[in-house]
């Protein structure tokens, strides 16, 4: 049974088990069902075909659905909401007819029986646009799909541009999805967080040596060289690079026309990311903040260690009004990605 299995695996991770997680599990038990004991597992048709979880940040959401698509015996895949996007623009892209959803989706069934999005969130409008028909054409095919996020669903894409148009999406989703939320007290990240966190704070002359310094202690023996990250016609300079340990100021990063397919790319390359000058956050630098969000989920999806200078610790970094909710897991995620003993 599937329970059975996660409180073994509760046990062997020495994860302390939670009533709320249980509940999830179960619901899981539910969504897809096994054929008989020993074979793979079957979709019933009468089922619903999504499967929406959501809650705050750090409460174990991808855990859960990362156990329970390790159990699954079937033809899957997991993506990272952003890498999913970018992989059907360029689909369509390439295809560059009207039926190219439906291409894209035709593909999609021939692979996968279930995929897996995690940390979905909707950030610009051509993704609002596009979402509800290419969701309707997944459903029809048959396509299982799993989510988690940290929003409910008629919150995604509050007070976006045409939100009008993301609303198919919205009523799509609530058709054919089970919902979930998953209530924790506590972050589990910013638990017995190690003291020697690789953060420094605030931004000044001491704090500039002290990571540098760090930088220099790493990256002993180790011989610089210049790489350029190449995505899609725009070249990227790395003139920090050290046997994949890399050094940038944020602004490099996040105050330049970059996007998620380039920081995959940058995350391809790299194991251990410094980044200096992070700032306070407001409605003067939201866009900025906006590329920082997508930039540190792309890094957590691709377990890149962090260093950081901020203007202040995590637990008292300023953001602007518009991203204060998404910000949450980015500070949550930031706390762990920088922990001492990382690798």
């Amino acid at each position: 049974m599937l329970l059975d299995s996660f409180l073994e695996f509760c046990q062997k991770k020495k994860f302390e088990i939670n009533e709320k997680q249980i509940e999830v599990i179960n619901l899981l038990s539910k969504f897809i069902r096994p054929k008989n004991k020993l074979l793979n597992l079957l979709f019933k048709s009468k089922e619903k075909s999504c499967f929406y979880l959501h809650g705050n940040v750090g409460v174990g959401k991808t855990m859960l659905l990362d156990f329970f698509y390790n159990e699954l015996k079937i033809k899957k895949h997991r993506f990272h909401f952003n890498q999913f996007m970018i992989d059907f623009h360029n689909f369509r892209h390439e295809k560059s007819n009207n039926n190219s959803i439906q291409s894209f989706v035709k593909d999609l069934k021939n692979k996968y029986d279930l995929i897996y999005l995690d940390e979905f969130q909707v950030n610009n409008i051509v993704d609002a646009m596009i979402l509800g028909k290419l969701f309707e054409i997944i459903f029809l095919e048959n396509i299982k799909i799993m989510i988690t996020t940290n929003t409910k669903l008629n919150d995604l894409y509050k007070d976006g541009l045409q939100r009008e148009q993301f609303l198919p999406f919205i009523s799509i989703i609530n058709k054919y999805s089970i919902q979930k939320e998953l209530l924790l007290d506590d972050d589990y990240r910013r638990q017995n967080k190690n003291k020697s966190d690789r953060l420094f704070y605030p931004l000044n002359a001491k704090t500039s040596f002290k990571i540098s310094q760090n930088f220099r202690e790493l990256t002993r023996g180790f011989k610089n060289e210049k790489k350029i990250v190449i995505t899609k016609g725009r070249n990227f300079k790395i003139n920090n690079f050290f046997n994949g340990i890399t050094k940038f100021k944020f602004d490099e990063l996040c105050h330049v026309n970059l996007g998620a397919e380039d920081y995959i790319n940058i995350s391809a390359i790299c194991n251990h990311i410094f980044i200096e000058e992070i700032p306070d956050f407001n409605d003067n630098n939201s866009n900025q903040q906006l590329r920082f969000i997508i930039l540190i989920d792309i890094l957590y999806e691709k377990n890149i260690t962090l260093t950081l200078s901020l203007a202040s610790n995590l637990n008292n970094l300023k953001s602007s009004f518009k991203h204060v909710d998404p910000f949450k897991r980015t500070i949550s995620r930031l706390f762990e990605m920088t922990k001492v003993g990382k690798s």
